[in-house]
């Protein structure tokens, strides 16, 4: 029975030794490009929804002045 525990216990050691956090080198170098990447695709992402909304403030600035011109004649 001794025997039995000791080599579950030495079971269980080698389970939780396998649970290993830590990321290898690899998938770190890996994932800084990808990382690089996200963050330009966010700056255009950005640029363009702000170029969007002045585009669209400038298409409603125009009707407004449309529809108040089409109102007063």
């Amino acid at each position: 029975m001794k025997k039995v525990m000791f080599v579950m216990a030495v079971a269980g050691m080698f389970a939780f030794a396998a649970c290993n956090n830590s990321k290898p080198a690899e998938v770190v170098e890996a994932t800084e490009p990808v990382a690089e990447a996200v963050e330009n695709a966010a700056q255009e992402t950005s640029e363009c929804c702000q170029q969007a909304a002045a585009e669209c403030a400038e298409a409603v600035e125009n009707a407004a002045e449309e529809v108040s011109e089409a109102v007063a004649q």
